[in-house]
């Protein structure tokens, strides 16, 4: 019999528990299952200290993710552990992005029948990691509003039936209409793609692609395929701004003329003074940064 551990949150409300026991009567019809509450990265870890070679099942969102995958990472028992994702959270765009079922009783039974892959992970020059997506400039900003959109409504609704995903695409409105651009210097495995004489908008680095409940600002980026998907807007002007949302909302920014999409294996950006946002967490503001691909970094249960 399989043995699973699966990492919750403690602090999850009524709905997820709910949730969360559908998942483990299917999960317990064909393994062994420990079920761990955490609230801190201390907890985490301790957890994480007894996992025994036991697969590793996130049931979170993509915060919870990222937790993990850190944690591991600093213990370096990463390469050597098998992880899924009961995908439990708001956005769960990493589930998105590789086809895990956002139904949590489905994820549950892809845990028991899906396929060991490996995947990539992206890892920036201070040793910090990043499991799907890192971006700057406007897109920063549209998540540094969009989260205090995401809090309001996320209160329209019951449980994860709410209106919390609108939270970026309202975060990226208002940026459009009220931010400066960016001279910044991208780099892309040493070679410089966009110099300071060239604005920018934003600059996304893709190793999944969706961010923001579904929002797919890097939409051929794929996790599995030892590459990180690099896309600069250049829509400084007011028109292209606006014009440059509507094509996001649509996941069609990316056939415009003022936006560039690229692939590599490590990126630089430098410059002005930026805001970044790592897997939904908001970081600055910096001057200069870096990050590199670290292909098949860890395996994830994925779809067959």
């Amino acid at each position: 019999m399989r043995s699973l551990l699966v990492i919750t949150n403690s602090d999850a409300g009524t709905s997820d528990e709910e949730r969360l026991a559908e998942a483990l009567v299917v999960l317990r019809e064909k393994a062994s299952v420990e079920v761990a509450k955490t609230s801190n990265p201390g907890e985490l870890d301790g957890v994480l200290h007894r996992a025994g070679g036991r697969t590793v099942v996130v049931a979170g969102g993509d915060g919870s993710l990222h937790a993990v995958v850190t944690a591991l990472h600093k213990r370096h028992e990463l390469g050597q552990t098998i992880l899924a994702l009961l995908p439990m959270g708001t956005g769960n765009d990493f589930a998105r992005g590789n086809d895990i079922p956002l139904d949590v009783e489905d994820a549950a039974r892809l845990v028991l029948t899906g396929e060991p892959r490996e995947v990539d992970l992206i890892i920036d020059e201070t040793g910090n990691v990043v499991v799907n997506n890192v971006h700057v400039g406007v897109g920063a900003q549209a998540s540094r509003k969009g989260a205090k959109w995401k809090t309001r409504l996320g209160a329209v609704g019951v449980g994860k039936v709410n209106l919390g995903k609108l939270g970026y695409p309202i975060g990226a409105a208002l940026s459009a209409f009220h931010p400066p651009s960016w001279r910044l210097r991208v780099e892309l495995d040493g070679e410089v793609v966009n110099d300071v004489d060239r604005p920018v908008l934003m600059v996304a680095i893709g190793n999944g692609g969706n961010v923001g409940g579904g929002t797919e600002l890097n939409p051929d980026a794929d996790t599995e395929d030892g590459l990180l998907d690099v896309m600069i807007s250049r829509a400084v002007k007011p028109s292209a701004k606006l014009g440059y949302v509507l094509r996001l909302r649509k996941g069609e920014h990316d056939q415009r003329d003022d936006v560039a999409t690229l692939r590599g294996t490590s990126v630089k950006v430098s410059g002005d003074e930026f805001w970044l946002s790592a897997d939904g967490e908001i970081s600055g503001p910096e001057r200069s940064r870096s990050w590199r691909l670290e292909r098949a970094a860890y395996t994830m249960i994925l779809p067959r």
